[in-house]
């Protein structure tokens, strides 16, 4: 049972943290500005000024990154809960990575679409008088809008946590893990044998 709520607070406190993190994103990302135009013919035109549209990239990719840092801080403090070390707590650990990922989003895409509102193609006040209007487009918080890139977004900074907390499995001497107490065990030696701790 303790094993269960320490894998709830694990998998809890890491959406809590994502929430956080998108937060924290919507501060930092840069948003694309951008223009749109009313051409001699009377169409509307939009497109970005400069290398605006980079933004667009390195929104997202901030993202990443920041919640990539996050697992890799979370899969060793989860490390440090030696009691629940195994794996229960590694499964909580990728998962709430993974919850963690779409809170970020979710909140970072709530804050920024608040602050920027939708792109005003359609509603963009310009006239033969006014030709051109400036816009900040919000930032996104994913490369695209197909399912393989939202999937990419959400699992890799579980797959980096779930490899950190292997790789601490790893190198760890002890099949407990270290987990505390540490484990008895009987040392032979020539003149017979003798209780020895790990």
């Amino acid at each position: 049972m303790k094993r269960q709520k320490a894998a709830l607070t694990v998998f809890l406190g890491l959406t809590l943290a994502g929430a956080v993190v998108g937060a924290v994103w919507a501060l930092l990302a840069p948003s694309a500005h951008g223009v749109i135009a009313l051409t001699r013919s009377g169409q509307r035109v939009q497109t970005y000024l400069g290398s605006e549209s980079d933004h667009l990239f390195v929104s997202a990719a901030l993202l990443v990154g920041l919640l990539t840092s996050m697992a890799i801080v979370a899969a060793v403090l989860v490390w440090q809960w030696r009691i629940h070390r195994g794996p229960l707590l590694a499964t909580a650990l990728w998962m709430g990575s993974v919850a963690s990922a779409g809170a970020a989003a979710g909140v970072g895409a709530l804050l920024v679409r608040w602050h920027y509102g939708p792109v005003p193609f359609d509603t963009a006040p310009v006239s033969p008088e006014h030709r051109i209007f400036y816009y900040s487009e919000a930032p996104p918080v994913f490369f695209a809008h197909g399912p393989l890139q939202i999937a990419t977004t959400l699992l890799f900074p579980a797959a980096i946590a779930a490899l950190t907390y292997a790789l601490l499995a790893v190198a760890t001497p002890r099949d407990d893990l270290g987990a505390l107490p540490p484990m008895e065990r009987v040392l032979v030696t020539a003149g017979g044998t003798e209780p020895g701790r790990r």
